[in-house]
Parts: C-alpha cells; structure tokens; sequence
C-alpha cells in the first residue's frame, strides 16, 4: 500500500477504544468537579441559612429575655409603690411567686394561632431575695476583718459541715482585693499607674472560687451566701432555716426550723416583732446585721425554645420604687435531648 493512503485508513480496534476511554474519563472528571462545585456551594448556602436561623433566634431570645426581665423589675417597683407604709418583703408578696413553666408560643406568632412547623417557647422563672442569704462583703468592715461577720460565716460552716480553713482563707483573700481596688482606684484618680496587680473582684457567689473556696464547698454554700456591693443586712422574713441559724447567736438549727414554720402563718413585720416572736433567740437582733425588708433582689428567667434552652440572671436594686439593673449574666445554651411536652 502507498505511504501516501495511510492517513487516509481508518484507525485500528486498539485506538479506538484509547480515544474512548479517554473521552470517558474526561466527562468523568467533568461530572465529578461539577457535583464538588455544586455540593460546596450548597453546603455554604446551607451553613449560611443555619447561621441565619441561629442568629435569628438567639435575638428573639435575648428580646423576649429582656422583655421577661422587664417584667420583673415592674412587678418590684409595684410592690414597693403599693406596699407604702408597710415595711416589709416576706415571701407571701407577688414577686416571691415563681413563674412556672408557661407556653408563650401561641402569643408569639403573628395571628396568635400555632401552627405545624412553629417554634415551641416556654418562658419560667424566679425572683428571690438576695439579702435572704449572707452576703460575703459583710466580712470586711473598714479594710479590716470583722470578727462578729467571721463567727456568724464560721456558724455556717459549722451548720453545713465544712472546713474552716476555707473561711479564713476566703476572708483574706477579700480583704486583699478590696484593698487592692481601692488601691487601684486612687491611682486611677491621680492619673498615675498602679504599682500593684489588678484587683480580682467577684461579683457572683460562683466566683469565689477566686478567692480561695474549693468548688465543693462553693456548691454547698451557693443557697446561703451571695455577693453584693455593699454590706447588707439579712432579710429574717425570707432567710432559709440554715441562715437564721447562723446568724441569730445561740440559735440551733432545730429552733430556726421552728422559726421558719413559725414564720410561714405570718411574717414579721418589724424587728420588734421578730424578737418578740424569737424569745430568747431574738434578744441580739441588731438593725445593722438583721433586717424584714430588702434593697437586692436576684432574678433568675428560663427561655426554652423546642429543645433550646437559654437562661439568665440579673442582680437588681431596688430604691424608693426605682429598680435597677446591676449585672445580668447569660450562661451558655443548652439543647436537650429530646423537647419537653
């Protein structure tokens, strides 16, 4: 055959099935970037609707939040405008009722109808008396360490068995960084640096573990103790049986139990009463450590939205019927297992 009709033959068996094999290997490549490009793009366009979601969420949360915290402070401010001439807080008022779980969902859609696919919101919450508990800045007085807040701390250890080193230590270490705040703040004042470290002051029982407490003996003191600006009397009318005990000198946890039961058929209206009403137990009632009526107040509100949890607590002062937001902490969310009917 002429070498000039070979360009003109039709390809052997062999390169034939290379061309296609080529080709099918091509449009595989090709069908498999295009489904990578593609499921990329969908999960990006899929992350961006779940950031949306979430975002959207935890902004209906903080408002309703918010809105329930409000709610709060008035019912405060209204007890304290009604309740004028009436000296006070017991835990028979409107506020010590706590608010049990409720379905608000019905309340949040636009037509106040629930339909298939809608969010289930539950709202709860408490407002509890932050003087019904002993207030750990009572143990500093002047820059000291004050002896009569040490014996009554030092009951409550006793009562809840626990170790007294703690305590001391506790002390001290409050008695240091009140001194090195003020330090702090004098220098702020005189525009110069602090030689010293910044003071680490708490703000919340939970953080006393700054100051020396283990976190077991933190967890069996968190229902008696709080952490306050300034130091505060105890609330008689709404200190648990633990509390009275402690603080009231000579008395037993057994008689403050009494006290408490005691205390359930009428509150104390003032001191003089509760004196009357302790006997003997109530010779030693000073108005500068006990008290029946309250400046602090904790405020503690649940938001479950499905199997969403959110809660907060804020910590509010109440004066002459203005109530005031000192702090307000939202701990982390938690999703549940499964949602709750």
């Amino acid at each position: 055959m002429s070498p000039f009709m070979r360009p003109f033959m039709r390809p052997c068996a062999h390169t034939q099935q290379r061309q296609r094999g080529a080709a099918l290997l091509t449009a595989m490549l090709t069908v498999a970037l295009v489904a990578t490009l593609a499921s990329a793009a969908l999960w990006q366009q899929w992350r961006q609707v779940e950031i949306e979601i979430a975002e959207r969420g935890r902004s209906q949360t903080a408002w309703m939040m918010t809105g329930a915290l409000d709610w709060t402070r008035l019912i405060l401010r209204e007890d304290a405008i009604s309740a004028q001439g009436a000296t006070a807080d017991h835990l028979g008022e409107p506020w010590a009722l706590p608010v049990q779980e409720s379905k608000l969902s019905t309340f949040l859609s636009q037509d106040q109808q629930w339909r298939e696919g809608d969010a289930e919101v539950f709202l709860s919450g408490q407002i509890t008396d932050a003087q019904s508990r002993m207030n750990v800045m009572n143990l500093v007085e002047d820059g000291k360490i004050s002896p009569p807040a040490l014996a009554r701390f030092a009951a409550l250890f006793e009562r809840l068995g626990l170790p007294l080193a703690e305590l001391q230590t506790l002390a001290q270490q409050l008695q240091a960084s009140l001194q090195a705040s003020r330090a702090s703040q004098a220098s702020t004042h005189r525009a110069t640096p602090s030689p010293g470290p910044t003071a680490l002051l708490p703000q919340q029982s939970a953080q006393l573990v700054w100051l020396g407490l283990s976190p077991g003996t933190l967890a069996a003191l968190q229902p008696h103790i709080t952490v306050l600006p300034e130091a505060t009397p105890v609330n008689l009318n709404t200190a648990s049986a633990e509390v009275l005990s402690a603080v009231l000198p000579g008395m037993d946890l057994a008689s403050a139990r009494q006290a408490v039961t005691q205390r359930q058929r009428g509150h104390w209206a003032s001191l003089n009463a509760a004196q009357q009403a302790l006997g003997p137990n109530g010779r030693l009632l000073d108005d500068k450590q006990h008290s029946v009526q309250s400046r602090y107040f904790e405020v503690q509100g649940r938001m479950r939205i499905d199997n969403v949890v959110q809660q907060e607590t804020a910590l509010v002062r109440r004066d002459s019927g203005q109530v005031r937001m000192l702090w307000r902490v939202r701990s982390p969310q938690l999703r549940l297992d499964a949602p709750l009917q």
